[in-house]
């Protein structure tokens, strides 16, 4: 996890932390299953706070996590490289580059596909972003 980069700014995972107990609905419980379904794939993974908004990073951002009254998105930044058999991506789907998994109030994503989503977002980064064919 990333440490704080200049005196007096809190750790972006202090911040993720604020962020989901500020969120007094289904929305918190949400987005932290989703934080420890990123980390149980990527161990290594950086916690970042960019855009007043988490932000997964290794050797490039993997996914942004945005809270919306009514939805908790996970947008990943190269989504549309990735290959998502399972199809978990449900938003932007159109879009060049990225991809999103939309959660509303209920839904549950399935963790293998995401993890699956997580270790594949890391590995494409570490191709300097070329996806396999």
């Amino acid at each position: 996890m990333k440490k704080s980069d200049s005196a007096g700014t809190p750790p972006a995972s202090a911040l993720i932390d604020e962020k989901i107990a500020g969120l007094a609905d289904w929305r918190g419980p949400a987005l932290a299953r989703m934080r420890k379904l990123i980390h149980e794939a990527d161990p290594e993974v950086v916690e970042e706070w960019k855009w007043n908004t988490p932000v997964w990073s290794h050797g490039g951002i993997i996914c942004t996590g945005e809270t919306y009254k009514a939805k908790v998105k996970l947008t990943f930044a190269k989504g549309a490289s990735l290959k998502d058999p399972a199809k978990v991506f449900n938003s932007s789907l159109d879009g060049g580059t990225r991809r999103a998994i939309d959660i509303a109030e209920g839904e549950q994503v399935d963790a293998t596909a995401f993890k699956a989503l997580i270790r594949a977002a890391v590995a494409l980064n570490a191709s300097g972003g070329k996806a396999k064919a």
